[in-house]
């Protein structure tokens, strides 16, 4: 490669996202591959303006102010498709834990490929290989529960409510061709499959 693979793990809360990342990002390295880890939260300048403006969404809800969220987030991963993936080292594998469809599920009344459309129409960068991670609710719903910070979410609160992210992620995996992935199983399972699919890539 003589630019960075990068590639996004997305998926509703609680279904391991972040503990796959680990465990490919260690396969990964030990088969000596560059892999940088990027976060959005450090990575967009603006993020505390944004955040603001889902916590005043959450207070108080409505149409306008979820799309005015919805450009804030794609504006975010445009900034960082400009100014942060370009800077990482040629032949690198730049891997995120979510980009833009984690946030569109969880939104209440936009349907998912508006939100798409405008990532798109911003200029948003397509990831390399997109992975879906899920798990039936139940399981992702009692993961997020059980752990200190609890669910963390502004959005979610109701196991109905992960039933629907649940739904709309695993359409959204069928309609746009990412590669699933069922965390349901051993770590090792999952990660087998996530390396294997970037391996391919390369």
């Amino acid at each position: 490669m003589n630019r960075p693979l990068f590639i996004s793990l997305d998926g509703p809360k609680g279904t391991g996202k972040t503990t796959l990342l680990e465990a490919v990002t260690k396969v990964l390295r030990a088969d000596n591959k560059t892999v940088i880890r990027l976060c959005e939260k450090k990575s967009d300048p603006h993020r505390a303006e944004t955040m603001a403006l889902v916590n005043q969404l959450v207070r108080n809800p409505s149409r306008a102010l979820e799309w005015e969220v919805c450009e804030r987030l794609a504006d975010s991963r445009a900034w960082i498709s400009r100014h942060v993936l370009p800077k990482q080292p040629p032949g690198s594998i730049v891997l995120i834990d979510r980009w833009y469809p984690s946030d569109a599920a969880f939104r209440r009344t936009i349907p998912f490929a508006e939100i798409l459309r405008l990532n798109i129409d911003r200029n948003v960068r397509v990831p390399d290989l997109h992975v879906g991670v899920v798990t039936t609710p139940d399981v992702s719903w009692a993961r997020a529960a059980a752990r200190r910070r609890g669910l963390g979410s502004t959005v979610i609160h109701q196991l109905a409510e992960q039933v629907a992210c649940t739904q709309a992620f695993e359409q959204a995996i069928t309609d746009n061709g990412w590669v699933l992935c069922r965390n349901e199983g051993t770590v090792e399972d999952a990660t087998t499959q996530v390396v294997a699919a970037i391996r391919h890539l390369e």
